[in-house]
């Protein structure tokens, strides 16, 4: 979809899409880490989307299952108990990305 949203010549679109690129690159901080960042900031904010989108995105940096789990212990701890309902959905997603092949 990603590309069809940027075929349409739009230059705040773009320059949005080229700036989310690139906070996500490695700096002084690996993306490894910016990752498990969007991805409690994702389960705060209580995005599925977003969730499931860095979940994959942490997958191909990395992380593995503990690391997960403690990234989604800090988004628990930050987001409070609202979280739960997105925590089981993420914990779902990634027993699913986790029977696909890397």
């Amino acid at each position: 979809m990603n590309e069809r949203i940027l075929e349409h010549d739009n230059q705040v679109v773009r320059r949005f899409f080229a700036l989310d690129t690139q906070t996500y690159r490695g700096g002084a901080l690996n993306q490894k880490t910016k990752e498990l960042l969007g991805l409690v900031a994702s389960l705060v904010l209580r995005c599925d989307d977003c969730i499931s989108y860095h979940l994959a995105q942490c997958r191909e940096a990395g992380v593995d299952r503990d690391e997960f789990f403690e990234a989604f212990s800090v988004g628990l701890v930050v987001g409070g108990s609202i979280v739960i309902p997105h925590l089981r959905r993420a914990v779902d997603f990634l027993d699913r990305l986790e029977t696909m092949p890397a």
